[in-house]
Order: C-alpha cells, then sequence, then structure tokens
C-alpha cells in the first residue's frame, strides 16, 4: 500500500493505494465519527463488491446500510439523488452517519453532493472502483450532478475523509472503461509533467495489461499531481482549472451526443485533441506534438477525433462551461507537451476550423466501440 495527503488543513485527508484495501477496516475506523455507515453503489459494482466491503465494516462493528443506485452517467441527476435522501431519510441516518462512495466517477460525485446536503453536511469517504474515479473524481472535492443544459453545472466544493483506491477492483473493469481512465491519466503528463508523458509513451502496453506495478505507478503520480493541484488551488480560482484539460470540448461532446453514449474519458480525449488542434492553428505547439498526444490515446483504446456535431451545438454546450468568464468562452490550450495554460484570447476562425476538422488531421473522426 501506498499513502498520499491532500493537505488542507484540518481538512486533510489520506489517499491510500493498493490491493486488498476493501478488507482493511483498520484504513476506515479512523474516519468514522460513529460506528454506522451507509454505502452508496450501483447495480453493476455493488453486486461485485458490496457484501465484502459491507462485511469488513461489520465484523469491525460499524452499522452498515446501503443504497444501490441504476448504474451510469444518464442517471447522474435530480431524481437519483433524491433516491440517496429518501434512503438517509428512512434509515434515519444522522448528521454524523458517514456516506460511503463505492464506485465510479457518478458514484462518487452524487454521494459526495448528497453528502454536502443532507443535514447541511455529513461526513464521506471514496472507495473508486474505476481507473478514471482512481486517479481524478475521486480526489479533490468536486462533487455534483448534471443537467440537460450543462455537465456538472450543479454542485458543491466538498471534502472526503478518506480515499481508498483498492487497485484489485481494476480486475473487473471492462477494457473501454480502463481505457476512459487512462484519459485522466495522460492529461497529467500533458499539462505539467513531460516526463510522466515519456514514461506513458514508453509502458501504454503494461498499463493496458493490467499490470500492477505499472498500474499502481500511474495511479500514484496522477494523484500526487492532483492532490498538489487542490492543496494550491482547492476551489479552481486559477491553476486547478489546468486539470479540465479537453473537458470544455469533452463535456460539449457528452452532451451533444446524449450522456453516456460516449463515456467521460473518451469524450475528454477526443476534447483534447480538439485543444492540441486549435493550439496547432494558433501556432503554439507542433505538428508533432498533436501526432504523439493521438498515438498515445490509441495506443489505449481512446477516439482521437469528436464525433461529427454541428458548431452551434458544442458553442450552444461550451457557452455554459463553468470556464467561462464575462461571457468569454475560457480554453485549456497547449504551450507544449507538459505545459498547458488557460486562455480566452483565441482565434475565433482556427476554433471554427478545429470544430469542422474534428480535432485530429490525421484519421477520420469515429464513434467509441
Amino acid at each position: 500500500m501506498q499513502t498520499l495527503t491532500v493537505s488542507l488543513g484540518d481538512r486533510s485527508y489520506p489517499i491510500h493505494i493498493g490491493p486488498g484495501l476493501l478488507d482493511r477496516a483498520d484504513l476506515v475506523l479512523p474516519h468514522l465519527p460513529q460506528k454506522r455507515a451507509v454505502i452508496v453503489t450501483n447495480t453493476t459494482v455493488g453486486p461485485l463488491y458490496l457484501e465484502r466491503f459491507s462485511k469488513t465494516l461489520r465484523d469491525a462493528g460499524i452499522q452498515v446500510d446501503a443504497v444501490v443506485l441504476p448504474d451510469g452517467e444518464a442517471y447522474k441527476n435530480w431524481e437519483t439523488l433524491n433516491l440517496i435522501f429518501d434512503a438517509l431519510l428512512t434509515q434515519r441516518a444522522e448528521r454524523k452517519t458517514t456516506l460511503i462512495a463505492l464506485g465510479g466517477g457518478v458514484i462518487g460525485d452524487l454521494t459526495g453532493f448528497a453528502a454536502a446536503c443532507y443535514q447541511r453536511g455529513m461526513p464521506f469517504i471514496q472507495v473508486p472502483t474505476t481507473l478514471l474515479a482512481q486517479v481524478d473524481s475521486s480526489v479533490g472535492g468536486k462533487t455534483g450532478i448534471n443537467h440537460p443544459l450543462g455537465k456538472n453545472m450543479i454542485g458543491a466544493f466538498y471534502q472526503p475523509q478518506l480515499v481508498l483506491a483498492d487497485t484489485d477492483t481494476l480486475s473487473t473493469l471492462p477494457q473501454r472503461e480502463l481505457s476512459a481512465g487512462m484519459a485522466e491519466v495522460i492529461k497529467y503528463g500533458l499539462i505539467r509533467d513531460e516526463a510522466f508523458f515519456v514514461w506513458l509513451e514508453q509502458n501504454a502496453d503494461r498499463l493496458m495489461a493490467r499490470d500492477t506495478e505499472a498500474l499502481i505507478h500511474a495511479i500514484r503520480r496522477s494523484c500526487e499531481h492532483k492532490a498538489e493541484v487542490v492543496a494550491a488551488d482547492e476551489r479552481e480560482t486559477g491553476q486547478r482549472a489546468l486539470l479540465n484539460l479537453g473537458h470544455t470540448f469533452g463535456h460539449a461532446i457528452e452532451a451533444g451526443m446524449g450522456y453516456g453514449v460516449w463515456l467521460h474519458g473518451e469524450a475528454v480525449a477526443a476534447g483534447t485533441m480538439l485543444a492540441a488542434d486549435l493550439s496547432r492553428r494558433m501556432g503554439l505547439i507542433h505538428p508533432t506534438d498533436q501526432e504523439r498526444m493521438a498515438a498515445l490515446f490509441r495506443r489505449t483504446g481512446l477516439p482521437v477525433a469528436a464525433p461529427s456535431l454541428s458548431e452551434a451545438v458544442y458553442m450552444d454546450a461550451m457557452g455554459v462551461d463553468k470556464k467561462v468568464e464575462g461571457g468569454r468562452i475560457r480554453f485549456v490550450l497547449f504551450r507544449r507537451l507538459g505545459e498547458a495554460f488557460v486562455s480566452g484570447d483565441y482565434d475565433p476562425a482556427a476554433l471554427r476550423e478545429t470544430l469542422t476538422a474534428g480535432g485530429c488531421g490525421v484519421e477520420a473522426a469515429h464513434r467509441p466501440a
């Protein structure tokens, strides 16, 4: 097991990474203000890990209840959030009852938002079971739900007490979900760590083959970056916005295609290629940098070109992005591999060309399998 800390003063919390952590009640107990927890999971993860993790806690003297939600990005909404509130009220959960998210990013975001709201705040713990959640969404306290007009537009900054990333859960992850998680791993190399990007180029095959040592290294390095950025800019007033590389375009893809048609990581990969294409058209990066990004995305099973949505669909969806400032869309763009920046100063003609081309000149746009 490896342990990192997200340093936020008296709200600091550990991230534990390694195999067999669902059996480690000793890691959870110090973070429970009372011996009671409600686990939130979904119909896919629940049958795999709910009973095992519940038994771990019950054997340690914890009263455990559960809420099982439908699975999928399409259910990240008010109606599903209310199912959590219904269960908490029915089970008479108290302010010191701990809510535990057992699942991927959707479950983590829903659970965290519910914890932020129920009785104006209850403790919660993240137990991410997908690669994407382990390297990104479980860390940093961003919680929320989608709105038909925009992804993640309703939510709260609310930090967990603990992140427990059991790498064994990745053994049951579908290959498409593993690829989606790689988009967020690659992101860290692209925005602030060229050496990590090179390491990913050298170890992509090991990662896709689920080599444990390689996965733990990639998860730890990703979490180190996320923890550093969150500690410096918890509420995204500055450098944390860099973590949204590809997300402005990607969220537009998710909304435009219908939530759940493209996985979040797939949309982020295509969105990153759109950002790279815009950067190239503005003379910021060389075409070979764009090619290297595309090559790594392809090797990890990710799309390198955006779907055929109209310019109007993109612009309308991006107009409600959280980075919009003064009515102007702001993008994460590249200075070079390993260095990104946020700017609203872009060439509208170049953006139009990028959206028309789909973000990648090396192959036609395609939808994920």
